[in-house]
């Protein structure tokens, strides 16, 4: 059965699994569904229309969906949609999507203390966003992203996989996959080596992928040159990199 405190107030139109636990004044909207194994804690609030995946946790005073902070948005609903596993810490505030579009979360995402998601963002998952830090309305983190402390990802700016956003970096371009960025604004100053032995990236791909950073941006050739001597590489990491600047 559903382990909901008696102060919590649960909307009777929200849909819950049998073993979702709702804690002390915690609000429950209309619209929310809230797959098995969910925890709310004392004072979370969970606004619709927003489908949690199984095993997320919702911190006190976070608020998790409801209306964007866009001017655009006509009203009505702001649909957020999270996968398994996330866990949203204290004073977390995530919007749902404008104009019929849909906030969209993977799993396995760490959300901490005060970190903010606007509307229309995509995040992918094993991401890691540090206090403090501000999604702008239409970002997309690719997967097994970190960023660190307040920093910031402005509109329609995506970062690349298994990059490292330093603390108080400031966004306003595409990130590329793989590397560490610093300062404001961003600048490329390596590859996430750590990053990337934590997830289990081979030592080769790691040091082909260093190979191609300093081609990149260390040496004299210009960045056409570069990805032109690139593109004939071998390691699948550095293809996707390639790639990835190419599109950007």
């Amino acid at each position: 059965m559903v382990r909901a405190h008696p102060t919590a107030i649960v909307d009777s139109r929200a849909e819950l699994a049998a073993d979702v636990t709702v804690g002390p004044y915690a609000i429950v909207e209309a619209g929310v569904a809230l797959a098995e194994g969910c925890v709310l804690h004392a004072h979370a609030v969970v606004r619709g229309p927003t489908a949690l995946g199984p095993r997320c946790v919702v911190h006190p005073f976070a608020v998790v969906g409801g209306e964007p902070q866009a001017k655009k948005h006509p009203g009505g609903p702001a649909r957020l949609v999270c996968g398994e596993g996330n866990v949203f810490r204290e004073h977390v505030t995530v919007h749902g999507g404008t104009e019929g579009r849909s906030t969209s979360i993977g799993a396995a995402n760490l959300f901490m203390v005060a970190s903010h998601v606007g509307h229309d963002v995509v995040v992918g998952s094993h991401c890691v966003l540090a206090n403090g830090v501000q999604l702008a309305g239409h970002a997309v983190l690719e997967d097994w992203v970190t960023l660190g402390g307040m920093a910031g990802v402005a509109q329609f700016v995506r970062v690349g996989e298994s990059a490292f956003v330093a603390a108080m970096t400031g966004c306003e371009r595409d990130v590329p996959p793989f590397v560490i960025v610093q300062g404001n604004r961003a600048r490329v100053r390596g590859v996430n080596v750590v990053g990337l032995r934590r997830r289990g990236v081979p030592d080769e791909s790691i040091r082909a992928l260093s190979r191609a950073a300093r081609k990149l941006w260390l040496s004299r050739a210009t960045r056409a040159e570069a990805l032109r001597a690139l593109s004939s590489e071998g390691d699948p990491l550095v293809r996707r990199l390639v790639a990835a600047l190419g599109a950007s």
